[in-house]
């Protein structure tokens, strides 16, 4: 499958990577003027997939500052994964998913063209955003450490011409914890267009200088028609703000993981648009969410 990486607003700033045809170069500018760049630039992967009904990845941080935020399950309506907010210990997950209309005052779209939330897990807290599109936001508190494996699982049901959105998340081998539900109007679509991404939120002119990295495997999308798909290839982008860094960046593979980084000391191993491969994966994993 060929691709083209379309950006989207998300999270402030221009982040994600979408599948939908051949492949295309990001969009880039130049810093405006002699100005010194606010954030470090954001990076991501897109994964090459058919549409499914379940989508399932591992993310591991290694470096992370406050103000960052690794998505580990991003799709064409919305996004999934772990914040470390402005205080340093203040760490959540964060599961997200778009109305089906226009423009970025969360109060000014029609109740009937609203996200429903159809579940609310314990301990979440459920909100309306705005600012960067519209929609439905559920976030928890989820004190995760470097170096751990955290699990993430998203469904994706067609109903009729809206399709329900379920998110978990678990450490290594623990029970899995159900977020929410939400469901919005998509025209009766599955789920498509995977991505990941690392991004600084921070945006005051120091966090450039700062490093954020992860890895991101094991990766599945079960599609439609009942099979298992991995997500062994990924393509490497990144957003083209004028405000942010241009070339502390990099992502690549590394054993049996693809990673991300951006900010401080980081240097290019693999050129923008590289499509990055890794080894076909041995099993899919046990998959025991409610």
């Amino acid at each position: 499958m060929d691709l083209t990486l379309r950006p989207i607003l998300s999270a402030g700033t221009l982040i994600a990577a979408l599948l939908t045809g051949t492949a295309a170069e990001p969009v880039h500018k130049a810093i405006k003027g002699n100005a010194a760049p606010t954030a470090a630039r954001s990076v991501h992967l897109g994964y090459p997939a058919p549409e499914g009904s379940l989508f399932y990845t591992e993310m591991v941080i290694e470096q992370s500052v406050p103000g960052s935020y690794f998505m580990a399950a991003g799709w064409n309506t919305g996004y999934f994964g772990l914040q470390q907010l402005g205080k340093a210990n203040e760490k959540v997950v964060i599961f997200s998913v778009w109305d089906p209309t226009t423009g970025d005052d969360p109060g000014a779209v029609k109740t009937e063209d609203r996200v429903e939330v159809l579940h609310e897990g314990d301990g979440v807290r459920i909100r309306r955003f705005g600012g960067e599109g519209t929609g439905g936001q559920c976030m928890a508190p989820w004190p995760w450490s470097l170096g751990e494996t955290n699990r993430f699982l998203l469904q994706g049901e067609v109903q009729g011409n809206k399709t329900a959105y379920t998110a978990w998340v678990s450490k290594g081998g623990a029970d899995w914890k159900k977020l929410a539900t939400f469901r919005t109007r998509t025209g009766g679509l599955p789920l498509k267009g995977y991505y990941s991404f690392v991004e600084d939120f921070r945006r005051d002119g120091a966090s450039v200088g700062e490093t954020r990295k992860a890895r991101f495997g094991n990766g599945w999308v079960k599609t439609t028609s009942g099979d298992w798909v991995p997500l062994n290839r990924a393509r490497f982008t990144a957003s083209g703000a004028d405000w942010e860094a241009r070339d502390n960046i990099d992502g690549g593979e590394s054993g049996s993981w693809f990673f991300l980084g951006t900010g401080g000391d980081i240097a290019a191993s693999h050129p923008l648009q590289s499509l990055l491969r890794l080894p076909p994966p041995v099993a899919l994993p046990k998959l025991d969410a409610p």
